[in-house]
């Protein structure tokens, strides 16, 4: 029987660039995911009958959200739903498997690299029927509904079992539960030459993926042991866990230490990866040769035509305002358009299905392609050891070339995180305010060239976002960039960018802290960094 349900609306439902993101006590507050989920459905038209999928990364609160998801989808008139066993789906899974059974949306319970567990985090996003996330005409509705709602439909019936592969019916809807893994890896398998990725690990070659006790774990079991033959032990942490296992399953250098150690150990394997909570971020990291996510865009993109599904060449590359410049060279070379969008893979999603770009990268280790419409990390780690499979280099040696070739963007990113919210946007106004006043002025950074706040117009569609970022360009092409995260649920988190350009004729073996020295201390000088937020240093360095 469908149950209307009087509530009242909750005030902080407004979903950020990956939807709503909360604690685990705000989710478990009654009506608080129902609210939100009643006002992703109410903001929607032409669902009755049709398919959504539904799935997530395992966390803590999962399976419990997938219940309330499956008994409001059926009292909302959906047809059909998919939902992954066990709750289980990676976001480029889900993306994958919107696209593949043509279903209307989906619904994704992720935090991404958030921590999980009662304590921690938990999310819902909604994804459209590309795969991809939902664009800001579909948020903004949905945060104008959670303002208003005064009600929900739900069904009262039993808990579905999630654990059984199958069809069952759940009033008027059926409920399909399918294997997480398959679909996804099957299209990995066509994207990528399998056969000689498996014919150099069977000739020694020796790898490890730390799946963070995360979601990617099922998923990286099946692809790198089962399919190309890596030795079983190959995945690390690699049974996905509510609370990842105490993990903070972030692929960064602080929180994938335990990788890191060991790949910069004398016996260190010949390649290391790490994924996230959600499976759509990566870490790359060489037998002793860490590679930013903005160089590791830029070496996918130059090499991309050495995978089978990518042989024809890009049509575009696009990358996020705050990753580094690598990749614009690259696709000045191969003589394709370079796009520069702001943070939020949706963004990336008009190009991609305009037909604009092949290869997309974010500096917070997303990186992706036309195969789906999310960041994919796996798909990227695929690339890595098909690009690796071909060429018969180290990751050591093909960034070195890669260097001595467009030269070299030292990069790296400071994060300072759970700033009191006031004081954060505090500082990005006094920033604001001083844009005009910055040009022509001189500090350790050397002399500015020009400061503004980013802006983007759509080329798809011609919608236009602003205030994405303060950037601070210097003459030499040095930049230092200033943004406020959307992807915590305490506080606020300040993101500084910092990049320097070295032609191939200037110094390519500087370690990234003296490179970046100068540029550290024009950040403090210019925005009062520790004066805004009492912090002499950052959180988290990537």
């Amino acid at each position: 029987m469908i149950q209307t349900v009087s509530t009242q609306p909750f005030t902080d439902q407004k979903p950020g660039t990956s939807g709503l993101r909360k604690k685990v006590r705000i989710f478990a507050q009654p009506h608080y995911a129902e609210n939100f989920v009643q006002s992703v459905f109410d903001s929607l038209d032409g669902f009755a009958g049709q398919t959504l999928v539904v799935g997530g990364d395992g966390r803590y609160l999962n399976r419990e959200v997938i219940q309330i998801v499956l008994k409001m989808a059926a009292a909302n008139g959906f047809g059909r739903v998919l939902v992954g066993q066990g709750g289980i789906l990676s976001t480029p899974a889900a993306s994958h498997l919107i696209r593949a059974s043509g279903a209307f949306g989906g619904l994704v319970l992720s935090a991404s690299h958030n921590p999980g567990g009662p304590d921690e985090d938990f999310g819902i996003k909604y994804n459209i029927g590309n795969g991809g996330p939902a664009p800001e005409k579909v948020t903004d509705a949905i945060i104008e509904r959670t303002l208003s709602i005064e009600s929900y439909k739900i069904l009262d019936a039993p808990d579905m079992d999630l654990d059984t592969i199958g069809t069952a019916t759940l009033g008027g809807m059926t409920v399909d539960v399918v294997d997480p893994v398959a679909a996804y890896a099957d299209l990995m398998e066509s994207l990528f030459d399998f056969a000689a990725i498996r014919a150099k690990i069977a000739g020694g070659f020796t790898l490890a993926f730390d799946s963070m006790s995360a979601v990617t774990g099922p998923y990286a079991v099946e692809i790198f042991e089962k399919r190309l033959g890596a030795p079983q032990g190959t995945v690390m942490n690699g049974t996905p866990l509510p609370d990842f296992g105490h993990h903070h399953p972030d692929p960064n250098l602080v929180h994938a230490k335990q990788l890191y150690d060991r790949m910069m150990a004398p016996d260190a394997p010949d390649f290391g990866a790490a994924s996230d909570g959600d499976g759509d971020r990566n870490l790359i990291i060489g037998r002793h040769c860490y590679v930013t996510p903005s160089d590791s865009l830029a070496v996918l993109a130059a090499n991309a035509h050495l995978a089978p599904g990518y042989a024809a060449g890009l049509k575009g590359i696009a990358r996020s305002m705050p990753t580094s410049g690598a990749a614009d060279r690259v696709a000045e070379k191969l003589g394709v358009p370079l796009y520069e969008t702001p943070t939020g893979w949706k963004f990336f999603g008009n190009l991609l299905d305009a037909g604009m770009a092949t290869i997309c990268g974010e500096e917070s280790a997303g990186t992706g392609s036309d195969h789906v419409r999310e960041k994919d990390g796996i798909w990227a780690v695929l690339l890595w050891l098909n690009i690796l499979a071909v060429r018969g280099e180290s990751v050591a040696a093909i960034m070195a070339d890669h260097w001595a070739t467009y030269g070299r963007n030292y990069y790296a990113r400071h994060d300072y995180e759970a700033i009191a919210k006031d004081k954060a946007d505090a500082l990005m106004a006094a920033l604001r305010a001083s844009l005009d006043s910055l040009p022509g002025t001189t500090n350790s950074g050397g002399t500015i060239k020009s400061a503004d706040d980013f802006a983007y117009t759509d080329p798809t569609d011609q919608s236009v976002s602003r205030n994405q970022g303060v950037r601070i360009l210097f003459t030499d092409g040095s930049r230092v960039v200033f943004r406020l995260s959307g992807t915590g649920t305490e506080g606020a988190t300040l993101r500084v960018y910092l990049e320097r350009y070295v032609d191939t004729d200037g110094d390519l073996g500087m370690a990234t802290g003296d490179a970046l020295a100068p540029l550290i201390a024009a950040a403090q000088d210019v925005a009062d960094i520790a004066g805004y937020t009492g912090m002499d240093e950052p959180s988290v360095i990537t």
